[in-house]
């Protein structure tokens, strides 16, 4: 049986800031049962903590952490969440069934990619506190944390896009930050409300355009950086024989991988034109070899983003999950100077 450790603060983490702590719930619909009853259920809804900084708030805008565990920056009013059909977000069969992500492919990817050195970057993580590994006590800690989700990409997305509007309605204007596959959120929101969102801040978001390197699936993200369809100017053909409604050409990295861009001239995301973008990227994890693309792709579509690599700053060895890792401050304190100059 795994051990599962007490981690001091001193060790992982400085104290969090005070704050008043919240719940609440946004979303969600009643649905019949499915039993033949005429009795009704709840369905859909995102459960959200509000943390309001005790001593304050000292920024215009709140942030939004989209499926991502951060630290509470001091004055920022704070929204944490579990995604729709995740955790405390109940999950209802009919959206489909779910997985849970194994814990070899997290070593392999995330904790010990040093290990195992599926990229070339991968020999050069350093930060994971703890050897990575199946039976070491602070990967059993992280893992058991992790929930079943959603095999169906396309399902939840539109499920946190109702969910994500009902919350930027109900808040007001946010700052989004996002990391890893739950990236496609961002983007969908903000094309939803680009008067609600003021900034995002995509931590490793899902990419390479047009792929999924976690399912291999030959229709994932058929609206290149999202599975479900944005505001494209002009819109998007309907889909083809191959299911894609965007025409893309094929591109080799530097790692003689193979990439898509879209064929100029690019279709532009006019909704998250005016919306500040940093793409953010560790020096180790997989995504070294492709978040390029997905700045490039952004970029084709008139969006104003900035490509942050962690390594140009001084900042080595962090993987994909940076903010477990032990110089996770050092990153926190970059991304808020940035969010600070841009708002």
């Amino acid at each position: 049986m795994p051990s599962f450790p007490t981690l001091t603060r001193s060790a992982y983490e400085p104290a969090e800031s005070p704050s008043h702590r919240s719940y609440f719930y946004v979303g969600g619909k009643y649905t019949d049962d499915g039993k033949d009853d005429g009795q009704h259920i709840f369905t859909d809804q995102m459960y959200m903590e509000h943390l309001l900084p005790a001593n304050g708030i000292r920024h215009t805008w709140p942030l939004v952490f989209i499926q991502s565990a951060g630290q509470t920056a001091t004055g920022y009013v704070v929204y944490l969440l579990d995604q729709t059909c995740r955790g405390r977000s109940s999950y209802h069969h009919s959206h489909g069934p779910t997985v849970t992500y194994p814990a070899e492919p997290a070593e392999k990817q995330w904790t010990a990619c040093r290990d195992f050195l599926l990229w070339p970057e991968a020999a050069l993580h350093t930060q994971w506190p703890g050897s990575g590994r199946m039976d070491d006590p602070i990967f059993d800690a992280y893992y058991a944390s992790t929930v079943p989700s959603l095999t169906n990409y396309a399902a939840e997305q539109t499920l946190m896009h109702a969910a994500g509007v009902s919350l930027l309605d109900r808040i007001g204007p946010a700052i989004l930050i996002t990391h890893s596959q739950d990236g496609t959120h961002g983007w969908l929101w903000a094309d939803a409300r680009p008067n609600l969102v003021k900034v995002i801040v995509a931590i490793e978001p899902s990419g390479p355009p047009f792929q999924s390197t976690i399912v291999k699936d030959a229709a994932a993200k058929q609206y290149g950086i999202t599975d479900t369809a944005l505001s494209y100017d002009p819109p998007p053909d309907p889909v083809d024989e191959q299911g894609r409604p965007l025409q893309s050409a094929e591109h080799i990295a530097a790692n003689e991988a193979t990439y898509w861009l879209r064929q100029e001239p690019a279709r532009r995301l006019t909704n998250l034109i005016d919306i500040p973008v940093l793409l953010e990227t560790g020096e180790v994890s997989s995504h070294a070899s492709y978040d390029l693309f997905t700045v490039q792709y952004l970029r084709q579509a008139g969006v104003n983003v900035e490509h942050l690599k962690l390594a140009d700053k001084d900042i080595h060895g962090k993987g994909h999950l940076q903010f477990l890792e032990l110089n996770n401050m050092d990153i926190i304190q970059l991304l808020e100077k940035w969010i600070a100059l841009i708002t």
